[in-house]
């Protein structure tokens, strides 16, 4: 099952973000209740994003598949640590199956995943190292994954990956992250909470 937690994130992000911003244009003097928030979605509108770069967060994901993964770590702005397939023996290595499995095909996709199971394990057993067995494993196979990135990384991939068009794993992952730094950081995120509002499968976990 598909889980997304958050590890840490800048306190007092926004306030934060509003003193780089005000650096930029000398007003620290106009700091004020709410000021936070009306200078961040200028910046915003402006498309000046550097400030939004001073405020962190971080995340550990699990219950994904290397497919997802993959995808993921395309964006470069972004620190990762995954679980290795080099180090890991993946005997008993779990997996998901895509929601376009039908109930009548289910039974079929997990024997071919039993399959698999037997050939990594028959490889390990014929002395090939781990690194080299893993060429046999599926985009299927479960990985886990600890994600850093600034808040207008964050932006970035939230607006190409929450996106209706794509692929159905990942939107649920950034789904979930756009939700939980929308809580800590609404005037940041919360204009791309739109992204979510006709998809049906945003914020759900998984299967």
């Amino acid at each position: 099952m598909l889980k997304v937690e958050l590890l840490a994130i800048t306190p007092r992000a926004e306030e934060v973000i509003e003193f780089a911003g005000r650096v930029c244009y000398r007003s620290a003097d106009k700091r004020a209740a709410g000021s936070a928030a009306r200078l961040i979605a200028r910046l915003i509108a402006m498309g000046h994003g550097s400030p939004l770069e001073h405020a962190y967060a971080t995340f550990y994901i699990s219950g994904c598949s290397r497919a997802m993964t993959h995808q993921l770590v395309r964006h470069r702005l972004m620190s990762v640590s995954q679980q290795s397939q080099r180090y890991v023996d993946e005997k008993s290595f779990q997996y998901v199956i895509p929601p376009s499995v039908s109930a009548e095909q289910k039974e079929e996709f997990e024997k071919d995943m039993e399959s698999i199971r037997t050939m990594y394990a028959k490889w390990r057993e014929g002395g090939l190292k781990k690194e080299d067995a893993r060429f046999v494993l599926p985009n299927a196979c479960a990985s886990e994954i600890v994600i850093s990135a600034n808040f207008r990384e964050f932006r970035h991939i939230f607006e190409v990956r929450c996106a209706p068009q794509a692929q159905w794993e990942i939107r649920q992952a950034c789904s979930l992250m756009l939700r939980e730094l929308c809580r800590h950081a609404p005037s940041v995120f919360q204009d791309q909470m739109a992204l979510l509002d006709n998809d049906k499968t945003a914020g759900k976990k998984g299967k």
